[in-house]
């Protein structure tokens, strides 16, 4: 039994999540989802996508189902900007990298609105398969009822979307029978075992959030993690080091961040295959940008169809705030040596020597990527320059264009490291968390297609420096090569 409708999932989570019930299902057991409502005032589409995988969905008799599609909303700053008297100089590669565009745009622009709808449209359907799949309706019928929701409980059982309208004790006595008794989920663990306990050691090493350089991080402003690439890349060196270890299963869930990070930890991916251990990446909700970099060399690449990867680009550039200084009565006067020194400083937009080192920086980073992901996935510069640009495609269709190997969660990468190790199919695995003493984990994070990086630091910078107490120490609002 399975309480649902009280949190948000992503859903790539909410997918192997879907297959993990499915798996408990095809045993020969049976999964009972309960909701004492799927939004209350919000939309639940993805909750209740959750829901359609389990044998019976039951809904409190005063719940609602807000089964009402996909919103995606982001804010567009220029305007706001404006007001402030702050100028944007920021340039990307290529016009699909829509980072930029929240802050140089107040609406959106051709590249980025076509990109951004083929991927709740990926995302939507799907939704609806699924839906229909599970509780036997057809497409058609699936998207009449999201049209027509938030739906009410008689109307959720009569469109076959709700098994029955139950109470919890209803609900837990169904499950129950005559005789049997509820374990919480720690006790039944105990019971049954954990699964990958024994068998060939495979090292798991986490990459969860934006990748800076450096330890691993909390923003509180954003409510983002980053996963720092000196912890992750000594994950993998203690793997490579361990000689018990045959391979790495490298889970990584990451809007990206830092372009020099990134390669921090691609290397010790490559270190880990020339030591002769298979490296698989298995894809969370989010690997798009650095996320992807950190991956495009790995053996096999596994994501669920709604994961948000690609968005192979890179962005950079700086909040020009003197006029915003200069309304205020402040004026900043600076001396320096170097014909670029000031590239950075937020008194002008950026020269044409400075615009020059920016652009080949920016060129240097693309083509870097570019060539990876051509190694990585066996693929012409041509190729890689129609895929790149920029944009973000679903783990489905990432599939398709060859970005991706394989549809599924950490089971399937477990299956792909079996497969590069020759073992039987159903030979154990053993996997080891890597580094082996976990650190405590983080609040989790927002999700989004582009890193969340990109628009916290400039943002940031941009409330930091305007805080007269950071005066002295804190005049630039910049933002380094970020994919």
């Amino acid at each position: 039994v399975v309480r649902l409708g009280n949190g948000s999932v992503g859903l790539a989570q909410a997918q192997e999540l879907r297959d993990a019930v499915k798996a408990f299902r095809n045993g020969g057991k049976t999964a009972y989802a309960f909701a004492e409502t799927f939004g209350e005032g919000r939309a639940a589409t993805v909750g209740y996508y959750l829901a359609a995988a389990f044998d019976e969905i039951h809904l409190q008799p005063i719940g609602e189902l807000y089964l009402t599609g996909l919103v995606g909303r982001i804010p567009f700053l220029r305007r706001a900007l404006d007001k402030l008297s702050i100028i944007p100089d920021f340039d990307h590669r290529r016009e699909y990298k829509a980072a930029k565009y929240l802050l140089t745009e107040d609406h959106y622009v051709e590249p980025h609105r076509e990109a951004a709808e083929a991927v709740l449209e990926s995302q939507f359907s799907q939704i609806v398969r699924g839906i229909a799949e599970d509780r036997g309706l057809t497409e058609d019928r699936v998207r009449e009822l999201i049209d027509a929701a938030p739906l009410l409980p008689g109307e959720t059982v009569e469109a076959g979307l709700v098994d029955a309208l139950s109470y919890r004790d209803q609900v837990y006595e169904r499950a129950k029978g005559e005789k049997g008794r509820l374990l919480f989920l720690d006790r039944y663990l105990k019971r049954v075992g954990r699964l990958h306990s024994k068998g060939t050691p495979v090292a798991l090493i986490y990459g969860v959030g934006a990748i800076n350089r450096g330890k691993p991080g909390f923003d509180p402003l954003s409510r983002t993690s980053s996963m720092g690439a000196d912890a992750v890349a000594a994950a993998f060196r203690e793997a490579i080091a361990d000689k018990k270890v045959k391979a790495i299963v490298f889970r990584v869930d990451s809007p990206g961040g830092s372009a020099v990070a990134s390669e921090v930890i691609r290397r010790e991916t490559v270190r880990a295959q020339e030591a002769g251990k298979p490296v698989v990446v298995t894809m969370g909700d989010v690997a798009g940008s650095g996320g992807y970099w950190i991956s495009a060399t790995a053996d096999k690449i596994i994501a669920q169809p709604g994961t948000l990867t690609g968005s192979i680009g890179v962005v950079s550039g700086k909040l020009v705030t003197r006029p915003a200084w200069a309304k205020a009565g402040v004026t900043w006067e600076e001396l320096h040596v170097g014909e670029n020194a000031t590239i950075f400083t937020p008194d002008r937009p950026f020269t044409d020597s400075e615009r020059r080192r920016i652009s080949a920086g920016l060129d240097m980073i693309y083509d870097e990527f570019k060539a990876r992901v051509g190694e990585g996935r066996g693929l012409d510069p041509d190729q890689v320059e129609d895929l790149a640009k920029g944009r973000v495609w679903t783990g489905e269709e990432a599939h398709r264009l060859g970005l991706v190997d394989e549809l599924g969660g950490l089971e399937k990468a477990v299956e792909q490291v079996r497969n590069l190790l020759e073992l039987d199919p159903d030979a154990p695995v053993k996997l080891v968390t890597y580094p082996r003493r976990r650190p405590l984990p983080l609040p989790s994070r927002k999700e989004s297609s582009e890193p969340a990086a990109v628009l916290v630091e400039a943002v940031t910078d941009l409330v930091s420096s305007l805080t007269p107490a950071s005066l002295a120490v804190r005049d630039t609002v910049r933002m380094p090569p970020f994919i």
